[in-house]
Parts: structure tokens; sequence; C-alpha cells
């Protein structure tokens, strides 16, 4: 009987299986992270494209302070791409002499002009953003919303004078 005992504890065979029962369910942890991961960064270029294609237009755009389309544009955008529901937010600034101008708080930086002598410059910028949910929720992660969900965002800027 005591000869049975050693055998059984000097046999090898089957070690690696229980090795692996053991290791699986981390890289299964890790391959569904890097998925979940792949999937937020791909949203998030996605968005930025849609972005970018709403500087397009502003490019596009002859007159100087005519940007009305320009949320249209980026909201149509973000939706070929599949991406419904995106909030989109495009702002104004004017800086004067390198120092941004009060009129940019009030969202009137578009018509809004500097004193004479002074460099000045405009610029546009659209930010697309959208909430993506990952495969499995995890509400105590840093950036993650109550829900579970994370927030992500494209942008695009442009100086346009």
């Amino acid at each position: 009987m005591m000869r049975t005992f050693s055998q059984l504890r000097a046999d090898q065979r089957g070690a690696s299986v229980i090795e692996l029962a053991l290791v699986a369910p981390i890289f299964g942890t890790l391959l569904v992270g890097m998925v979940d991961i792949s999937r937020a960064y791909d949203m998030k270029l996605r968005l930025e494209h849609a972005a970018q294609r709403a500087m397009e237009k502003v490019q596009q755009t002859q007159s100087a302070n005519n940007y009305t389309n320009v949320s249209t544009e980026a909201t149509a955008a973000a939706t070929a791409a599949g991406y419904t529901g995106s909030t989109v937010d495009v702002s104004y600034k004017l800086e004067c002499n390198g120092t941004a101008s009060s009129s940019n708080t009030t969202g009137n930086a578009i018509n809004a002009t500097c004193s004479s002598g002074q460099t000045y410059s405009r610029y546009v910028t659209v930010t697309i953003t959208n909430t993506y949910m990952p495969m499995f929720t995890l509400r105590f992660f840093p950036t993650s919303n109550a829900n579970g969900s994370v927030t992500v965002s494209g942008y695009a800027g442009l100086r346009v004078q």
C-alpha cells in the first residue's frame, strides 16, 4: 500500500492539465480586456474621423464666419460611422495678441473682433462624444460612469484666420 502512494506522488502525468486549468482564466481575462480596449479605441478613432470630416466642411467654406453647418456635418459623420446619439460640441475661439477674448465664453466669438492694431486668430473645434459599453462593466474603474459605460470623445480643431 505504501508503495502505491509513493508511485502516485512521483507520477508527473496530468500536471500540465492542472497548470493550464489554473492559468486559463487569467489568459481569458487578458483576451477579453484586449478586445474591449481595441473596440473602445476603434470607437475613438471613428469619432475623431467624424470630427475631421466636419473640419473639412469648415475648410471648404468660403466665408470666414459661416460655420452654420459644422454641427450638422459632424452629427451626420458620426451617424455614418455607426454611432447614433452622439453629442456634438462645436466651439469657436478668438485670440487677440495671443490672449483668449472674453467673447469666447458668451458664444459670440464668431463675430467678435479685436481692437485695431492687435494680431488675431480664430479657431473652430469639434468634439464628438459617445458612450462605450464594455463586455464586462467595471463600475469601480476610475474613468467609468455609474452604469459601467466609458465616455469616448473624438476631437478636431482648426485655425481659420
